[in-house]
């Protein structure tokens, strides 16, 4: 038996921020929009979950203009007549009046990439249509465009920095450029783990990496934020990089992966983080494994760290990120039953965590998750 609040805590809080710029921007009050993202920048404001508020209130702020045109793309290709451009087109306007505001414009910037990842969706390269990837690459042009008077290294706004650093999702910059702007941005907010995953993401030979970059820049960012994260920011550089790549597992620094979600959860112990951490070892990771043994020993170790976070950390259940868990953390992934998606999730969750207690419960016991974690009690 364990708690699953619907909404949970930090779903709450992140749903408020997004409505909050969604607000803002239906009544076109452009300006406390962008001083609510100054405030939440100038603290370095997030959720307990570590979301940056600044992203929220940007996010929420586009939300009406790119879910738009995701509903038109829900099926991979537009309808005849479907309004891709009126949305976009307004925020463009919006920037003209505002003279250039370079959070607005990393606003606008994001929403063409938003929009232009819609278009391309995630498979390979090679199943993109040529209509798909042409709008994709002419999103991302615009996103350049409208980007391109800040100078990265000059940034002083985390929202501008991510926006710039969002770009080489096009795939037309240099490993080293992209290490050093994102390096760059982890250090204007280095209690932030996103930009972290994201670097870690794109220096994985998938994108536009190497495996050697992808270790150096883990150790890299792992030392200059020590302070915050102890070894957690190698961890946090690895968590995307890892899944659906051998070699990758293969040569990660095993001991201090795992040192790292020690790290982790003693600096950041919320329920939301607990269960990231959870469901990506034992569903990302875990249930992940391919044949090759090098890589499916080191999977198989991540996997059993789940035990002992769920054993000394978990108080409650969070499905929809077991859910994301079970995807790979897919931010493009199209869910046409949000609802239905939160099921499957904590009938996963539910699945492993039993499997955990399997002893306990064969002893018949029941495992009742309690304010100061899971108890074994005799049925």
């Amino acid at each position: 038996m364990i708690a699953c609040p619907n909404p949970t805590e930090e779903e709450s809080i992140r749903d408020a921020h997004q409505s909050r710029g969604q607000f803002l921007a239906r009544q076109e009050r452009w300006s406390d929009l962008v001083d609510e993202i100054r405030k939440a920048e100038d603290t370095r404001r997030a959720t307990p979950g570590l979301m940056a508020v600044a992203d929220l209130l940007g996010y929420g702020a586009r939300s009406d203009v790119v879910m738009a045109v995701e509903h038109a793309l829900f099926d991979g290709r537009p309808a005849k007549g479907a309004p891709l451009l009126e949305g976009v087109q307004a925020l463009e306007q919006i920037l003209v009046d505002a003279e250039g505001d370079m959070i607005l414009g990393a606003i606008v910037a994001q929403a063409h990439m938003d929009i232009a990842w819609f278009w391309r969706g995630t498979g390979w390269d090679s199943q993109i249509l040529k209509r798909n990837r042409e709008a994709f690459e002419a999103h991302f042009d615009r996103a350049r465009d409208i980007l391109s008077p800040y100078r990265m290294h000059e940034c002083t706004s985390p929202t501008l920095a991510a926006a710039k650093c969002g770009l080489y999702g096009a795939g037309k910059d240099t490993p080293d450029h992209l290490a050093a702007d994102y390096e760059y941005l982890i250090d204007l907010d280095p209690s932030n783990p996103a930009p972290m995953r994201a670097m870690g993401n794109y220096l994985s030979p998938r994108w536009f990496g190497t495996y050697e970059k992808l270790e150096l820049e883990a150790r890299r960012t792992a030392a200059r934020t020590h302070e915050i994260w102890g070894a957690g920011a190698y961890t946090w550089v690895m968590f995307d990089a890892l899944s659906d790549d051998d070699t990758a597992c293969e040569n990660l620094d095993l001991e201090f992966f795992v040192e790292g979600l020690q790290d982790i959860l003693d600096r950041r112990p919320h329920q939301y983080i607990v269960n990231l951490l959870a469901a990506y070892c034992a569903n990302t990771i875990g249930s992940n494994l391919t044949g090759y043994d090098p890589a499916d020993q080191t999977r198989t170790r991540i996997a059993g760290c789940a035990d002992w976070i769920v054993r000394n950390h978990m108080t409650e259940l969070h499905p929809l990120i077991w859910a994301h868990a079970a995807t790979g953390f897919d931010n493009n992934l199209r869910i046409r039953s949000a609802r239905g998606f939160a099921a499957a999730g904590r009938t996963e969750a539910l699945r492993i965590i039993a499997d955990l207690f399997r002893r306990e419960i064969a002893q018949g016991n029941r495992i009742v998750f309690t304010a100061d974690g899971p108890v074994a009690e005799h049925c």
